[in-house]
Order: C-alpha cells, then sequence, then structure tokens
C-alpha cells in the first residue's frame, strides 16, 4: 500500500520521501480531538502497517499548540448523557489509537509545542520520542474534570518514561509539566526552539527513515512485547529477533561497508 492512498479529512497528512507527517490543525481551538479525528487516526496508524513508503512519523499540532485534548464541545458535553455502553465504547476507542501507535512499525516522533493536555498528553506519551520546546506545558488533567488517571494507558506507559512517583504527581495533581522539567524527567528526548521544532523532528525521522527501517520495526515490537515477559522470556525473545535481523541484506550492507571503510547504505530490507 502506499502512502498516497491515505487521504484524512480530518488532519492533515503530508508525505516528503519517507517521512509522513500528521498536523493537527484547529489551531483556533488548540488543535483538540473530535471523534471523528480519534477514529481516523487510529485507522491511520492501523494503515500504515501496510504502507511500504512511509518508514517513520512525525506527529504536530498546528498555530504554537500541540492538542488541548478532546473537545470540550464535541465529546466532554455528550459524555455526560452516555450510558455505560456508550462510555465503554467511547473509551475503547480511544485507547485504540493508543495501541495502534504502538502497533505500527514506523517509529513516531511528536513535535510539542504550547499546550500538550489530556489525550494530547497521551499522543505524545504513545510516540516514540518527543522533542519539546522550553515553553510548551504537558498536562494529564483527567482528574481536574473529575476522572482517574488511568486513561489511554497512562498508568502504564508514563511510570515507564519518568518513573512510578513522578507518573503518580501528574496523574494525581492533573499539573502542568513544563518545557525544562519535561526534558529533566525523561519525557523530552529534546528541547528545541519553537521556529526549528518542526524542521528538527523531521530531519530525525529522516535519519531513521535511512536506517535500517526493519531492524527499527523490530526494535520497535520488542520494546512493547518485552513488558511482560520475565528475564529467561526477553532474552529468548531478543536473540531470536537479532537472529531474524541477522538475515536481512541490511546486516550484510554493513559488513560490506565497513570492510570497504564507507558509510552503509541502508535500504529496509
Amino acid at each position: 500500500m502506499k502512502a498516497s492512498k491515505i487521504k484524512p479529512k480530518h488532519f492533515d497528512w503530508s508525505v516528503d520521501g519517507t517521512v509522513a507527517t500528521i498536523t493537527l490543525n484547529r489551531p483556533e481551538r488548540k488543535n483538540p480531538l473530535t471523534l471523528e479525528s480519534y477514529a481516523e487516526l487510529r485507522d491511520t496508524f492501523r494503515q500504515l502497517v501496510y504502507v511500504d513508503d512511509v518508514k517513520a512519523v512525525v506527529f504536530t499540532g498546528a498555530g504554537e499548540n500541540f492538542c488541548s485534548g478532546g473537545d470540550v464541545h464535541d465529546i466532554i458535553g455528550p459524555l455526560v448523557a452516555m450510558d455505560m455502553d456508550g462510555l465503554l465504547e467511547f473509551t475503547r476507542m480511544t485507547g485504540d489509537l493508543v495501541k495502534a501507535m504502538r502497533d505500527c512499525p514506523q517509529p513516531i516522533i511528536s513535535a510539542i509545542d504550547g499546550v500538550c493536555a489530556g489525550a494530547g498528553a497521551a499522543v505524545a506519551m504513545a510516540s516514540d520520542l518527543r522533542y519539546g520546546t522550553e515553553r510548551s506545558k504537558v498536562a494529564f488533567l483527567f482528574v481536574r474534570v473529575g476522572l482517574a488517571g488511568c486513561d489511554m494507558g497512562a498508568c502504564a506507559m508514563l511510570p515507564r518514561i519518568i518513573g512510578q512517583g513522578r507518573a503518580a504527581e501528574l496523574l494525581y495533581t492533573g499539573r502542568s509539566m513544563g518545557g525544562e522539567e519535561a526534558e529533566r524527567w525523561g519525557f523530552y528526548n529534546r528541547i528545541i526552539e519553537p521556529d526549528e521544532l518542526l524542521a528538527e523532528a523531521q530531519k530525525q525521522a529522516a535519519r531513521l527513515a535511512g536506517g535500517p527501517t526493519f531492524a527499527h520495526g523490530i526494535t520497535k515490537t520488542m520494546l512493547n512485547k518485552e513488558w511482560n515477559m520475565n528475564i529467561a522470556e526477553f532474552i529468548e525473545a531478543e536473540a531470536q529477533a537479532q537472529a531474524i535481523c541477522m538475515q536481512t541484506k541490511d546486516f550484510e550492507r554493513a559488513y560490506n561497508a565497513f570492510v570497504a571503510k564507507e558509510a552503509p547504505v541502508f535500504e529496509g530490507n
């Protein structure tokens, strides 16, 4: 399947070479998610499993903000009137977006400026790498609307990124985490100036897309799978995964380039 087949209606989609960029584009509202954009994002990441000309993805927001979370009028209001069946259908759908992001083989880099709150923070959390700005604010603010912090996998994933105690503080209080703090705690991989943020994220995505992309997919798979394994299981799983990678042409290309004292040129197979 080619990336040109993906034609979303509720966010912007562009492809430059082998890097796709997803842009939430409702800047006048700080890029909130709607029921439609949630579902379309989920479906897009599921499609990426079968897309062979996209090797890395950048996720960002328009207008100096990343994402303000679920749209108050489109989502929060209707939730109050739903019965349990409807509520569970909604919460499973939002969780499916996180599963789809983790299941797609391409590395995902979030470029985060301004507001990154609620579901927006969960999307950032579900990405593989996160680049932020000093002025950005990340908030898992579910408690501030009377909900638990366990939303879209936050109670499992956030502690693995920043540690149990720090995650507990953010999830219990709903407070904002500034850019410098986010980098210090390990939520951000890098702090970048706002006017350079997207370009730097896309450059890193291009570097990853130019690497051994089959192996990158294996790395992402194992990062997910090894959460629930004991030491004997994950050592064996990694042995099998690495043996598979050793059968690729990219592994042979790297060896031949080393012998020739040249930089390897990877082709993803």
